[in-house]
């Protein structure tokens, strides 16, 4: 299962410590002038040594493309890319060959293969979302030619919350600070949490709100090809994902139905609804209001400090991992959290034409 989508496809493989991570999109529709400057710009959101709340590992994360590009535009073969490897310290992964971290993907992928790489965690690496971020960058031009746009931004570091909604925030904060969070007062609060749990060997999770707007009604499928649904499996294949809820999402459980309902009215171009607790979803296809969703992710599985665990023979040992992590993945998340939507609803969007 290393390909993702129905019509634009994306297959990545590679590993944290391989040669290089790379790609392939397939469905891409040809002829269109691509922005590679775009491409290296998200590129750069995502990759390490951004700021001291982020792993120290320095990649320069350029992307290379092989094919399905000519003159600057898609052919409409499939696009293949890679993005090369250049800082791996694969020496701090050696006391970890034969432990298992806890709650990492280390015992599972040895179930399932019968050996592992254990370097940076191999294929289970988040390093692996390099691939969705190039096939997101890609998703996003075609889109905003539809006049779609796509913001994330960090909501929620440990009980640090912005309390504030989306409609009331400038997106254009988003990447004023280093923890993506378009509020400062709010976005200090979470830095000062990310820095003292770093100090301490520690990790932290949060939450990671997205907005689509613009989507036209009358984007996804009945049943089983919901949109909804499409969006919680893509958001859920990202590294360290916990959870999804979109609209009023579990928030909902409070209210009566008379609360929450959305109203239609017409403003005699479309028929709107006067709120949008269902997060521009209903039925699993679009109702032209926008998509909100948010995304928890889990502290960072690699501490820093002396954890009890399990050797492959089932020993009982201690682990103190080394190496360069992520105190919290939220500051590199967003870009993901943008890609793998761009991805998705290009994907219906297609569908749809």
């Amino acid at each position: 299962m290393n390909t993702f989508g129905n019509i634009f496809r994306l297959t990545s493989f590679g590993e944290s410590h391989g040669e290089a991570i790379g790609g392939v999109i397939d469905g891409c529709p040809a002829g269109f002038l691509l922005d590679f400057n775009f491409i290296q710009q998200e590129l750069d959101r995502r990759k390490p040594g951004q700021s001291d709340i982020t792993t120290s590992r320095q990649e320069s994360d350029r992307v290379e493309f092989l094919s399905g590009v000519y003159d600057g535009k898609t052919t409409g073969t499939p696009i293949g890319f890679i993005v090369r490897n250049s800082n791996q310290h694969s020496s701090d992964y050696d006391n970890l060959k034969d432990v298992f971290r806890p709650s990492h993907a280390d015992y599972t992928y040895f179930q399932k293969y019968g050996h592992r790489d254990h370097r940076g965690g191999g294929r289970s690496s988040a390093r692996e979302t390099i691939t969705r971020v190039v096939a997101g960058a890609i998703a996003k031009q075609i889109l905003n030619k539809q006049g779609i746009t796509i913001n994330a931004y960090t909501s929620q570091v440990g009980t640090v919350r912005l309390e504030t909604a989306y409609q009331e925030l400038d997106f254009d904060k988003i990447e004023k600070t280093p923890v993506r969070c378009p509020d400062w007062e709010v976005a200090e609060k979470m830095i000062e949490l990310i820095r003292q749990v770093r100090s301490e060997g520690d990790t932290i999770g949060g939450v990671v709100t997205c907005v689509c707007k613009n989507v036209p009604a009358g984007w996804g499928n009945p049943v089983f090809g919901r949109l909804n649904a499409a969006l919680a499996n893509a958001m859920m294949s990202i590294n360290a994902a916990k959870g999804f809820d979109y609209g009023m999402g579990f928030d909902g459980v409070h209210h009566r139905g008379s609360e929450v309902n959305d109203l239609f009215y017409s403003d005699n171009q479309h028929i709107r609804t006067k709120t949008n607790y269902s997060g521009g979803i209903q039925g699993g296809i679009s109702n032209g209001e926008d998509i909100y969703f948010r995304v928890a992710f889990k502290p960072v599985a690699t501490l820093l400090r002396e954890q009890p665990t399990i050797d492959i023979h089932g020993n009982e040992t201690a682990l103190r991992a080394k190496g360069r992590h992520d105190p919290c993945v939220l500051p590199r998340a967003v870009p993901v959290v943008e890609a793998m939507a761009a991805v998705t609803l290009l994907d219906y969007y297609l569908q749809n034409h």
